[in-house]
């Protein structure tokens, strides 16, 4: 005989349900994101700088750009402009004329797919108006990291960590704290546990892989912050929607923020859904955030940097705000303790 308490197979059946049909979206969701975004890169308005008056740079572009949409001129007042421009992240590469033709000068550090294109892209045009080109990679990626691909791994890492373990915390203690105090526990506890995974991280691609050796500071605290973000989002998030809420993290910070991010390939590779979502969405900011303090002294660093405190801050209140009206019904729905011996 069924010992199943009667309606039992019902209450369960449709929840079950329900969370297979949501996790075949997501699933859906995640291939469409992944195979949409990079099966095909195809780069569009790769911005290159060039001072006013430079008219054979000038020109140069200009005929580049009436062939294509990959590149798009920038416009600087003077060459010491352009040059700001380029090691602040605004542009990829600046293009200059010199007695004996033109000089490109890249940052491949910034994007290698994106200084790549660009490279392709003038030396083609140079030889065919029988024009020298000089290529001069002003700040290179590393020889460990040829492809540039460190920085967006690494924060996959970070984020990634983030978020499983504001997770683990929702399935152990509960995605909803009954207090603020013991909000208060657990974002201390997400504290202390993303400055453990930066150091881990800055030392695994520090002394460990010896790829930014002398960097494990910087690679930490960036890392700490990334991580802490992602947690805080996860436990806002978690803590208004209950675990069902982890497939709303999913979609924000794995299933668009990775190929969203910038990092495989540039933003300007991307289709236009993705192309500018490193600039606010966590894996992009954490992205950007490492190589403008790894590669261009903390040039471009204010944005992701302030951004990721900010989505840090939304979380912690999103979180206590949660305990603060959710946290009382929650607590009062848990069955009440029984004594032996009543």
């Amino acid at each position: 005989m069924d010992q199943t308490p009667h309606g039992g197979s019902r209450d369960w059946a449709p929840r079950s349900i329900g969370l297979l049909l949501g996790t075949l979206a997501l699933a859906t969701a995640f291939i469409a994101a992944y195979v949409g975004a990079l099966h095909q890169p195809t780069p569009r308005d790769l911005p290159v700088g060039v001072a006013a008056g430079d008219q054979r740079a000038e020109g140069t572009l200009a005929a580049v750009r009436d062939q294509s949409t990959i590149i798009k001129p920038i416009g600087y007042d003077d060459p010491d402009a352009a040059e700001h421009g380029l090691l602040s992240r605004s542009v990829y590469a600046v293009l200059s004329s010199r007695d004996s033709g033109l000089l490109l000068t890249v940052a491949s550090a910034s994007g290698p797919s994106a200084t790549s294109a660009i490279r392709a892209v003038l030396t083609t045009a140079a030889a065919r108006s029988n024009t020298p080109l000089e290529v001069v990679d002003e700040v290179p990626v590393p020889s460990a990291d040829p492809r540039g691909v460190v920085p967006f791994y690494l924060n996959v890492g970070f984020v990634l960590g983030g978020y499983l373990a504001s997770t683990v915390l929702g399935i152990s203690a509960g995605t909803t704290p009954r207090t603020a105090r013991r909000a208060g526990l657990r974002i201390a506890a997400l504290a202390v546990y993303s400055v453990l995974l930066g150091i881990a991280g800055a030392l695994v691609v520090g002394p460990g892989l010896d790829i930014w050796h002398h960097d494990v500071p910087t690679i930490a605290a960036i890392g700490a912050l990334a991580v802490f973000a992602a947690a805080m989002l996860a436990s806002a998030i978690q803590g208004w929607l209950g675990v069902a809420g982890t497939a709303l993290v999913i979609l924000l910070l794995v299933v668009l923020g990775n190929p969203g991010s910038g990092g495989i390939y540039a933003p300007e590779f991307l289709p236009t859904l993705l192309r500018g979502m490193h600039t606010w969405n966590i894996p992009g900011l954490a992205n950007d955030l490492t190589k403008a303090a790894v590669y261009f002294d903390w040039r471009s660093a204010g944005w992701p940097a302030a951004a990721l405190a900010l989505w840090a801050l939304l979380g912690a209140v999103g979180l206590v705000t949660a305990s603060l009206v959710r946290g009382p019904r929650v607590g009062a729905s848990l069955p009440a303790p029984t004594r032996d011996g009543g």
